[in-house]
């Protein structure tokens, strides 16, 4: 009896705990506000996993939100890339997030050259003149629970580290990004654009359905991240 008394005991802490990560993710997505980016450009809903799940469409609901960024001015679209009227140039420009797009066959070459280690696709959005302490959320819709490994397409001039929270908790410790600073490259600038790919640089265990994800900039900033390749671990 005393047996099984201890089984049952356990086994109903167990419940416990699945009851209570439940309720905590179901708290969590009650509350909050953010809604996942949609224009008639793009699409609308929640990104899927398994797939790549690009930074540059984190959540609609603005600064404290959705993100969270050192200054209100974006870096990128209306800035670097002028208000032309266009959609490249243009791409939610009145946030706060910096967001550029890689570039092709200019002159000089910009986002294709022999210093990349990895060929990016053209006029792909991204996030970049990132900052410690700076974060944005990416609402997901998972098709399975379970664990998933995700690539990272990135550049980085001097290294540094992020980390991603699952529906408001940590989900992974620091994750190192590797330096792509190419010494042999003649154009200082260009630093910012030699993309690599981080293969498996995180692992986190996901339930089926909408799940909230947290891009926090740790250390170093000046990253450019484009997507996390999620793929079904094991």
């Amino acid at each position: 009896m005393a047996r099984k008394g201890i089984c049952f005991w356990l086994a109903l802490a167990a419940l416990s705990a699945v009851g209570a990560k439940c309720a905590s993710r179901a708290d969590f997505l009650a509350q909050y506000k953010g809604t996942p980016y949609e224009d008639s450009r793009y699409h609308s809903g929640a990104q899927k996993i398994p797939g790549k799940v690009y930074c540059a469409y984190y959540d609609r609901g603005g600064e404290g939100v959705a993100y969270h960024d050192s200054d209100a001015k974006n870096n990128g679209s209306g800035t670097l890339n002028p208000a032309d009227g266009s959609y490249l140039n243009e791409f939610r420009m009145n946030e706060g997030v910096d967001i550029s797009y890689t570039k092709m066959d200019r002159n000089p070459p910009i986002d294709n050259t022999q210093y990349d280690r990895v060929q990016p696709p053209a006029n792909m959005f991204y996030v970049g003149w990132t900052v410690p302490g700076e974060w944005f959320n990416i609402t997901v819709d998972v098709k399975q629970s379970g664990w998933y490994n995700a690539d990272l397409l990135f550049t980085s001039n001097r290294g540094g580290t992020i980390s991603l929270d699952v529906n408001g908790k940590p989900a992974t410790g620091p994750l190192k990004i590797e330096s792509t600073f190419d010494a042999s490259d003649p154009v200082a600038w260009r630093q910012w654009h030699h993309w690599n790919i981080a293969p498996g640089i995180l692992k986190v265990k996901l339930d089926r359905g909408t799940n909230v994800l947290t891009v926090h900039i740790l250390t170093e900033g000046q990253m450019n991240l484009a997507y996390f390749d999620f793929k079904k671990s094991g």
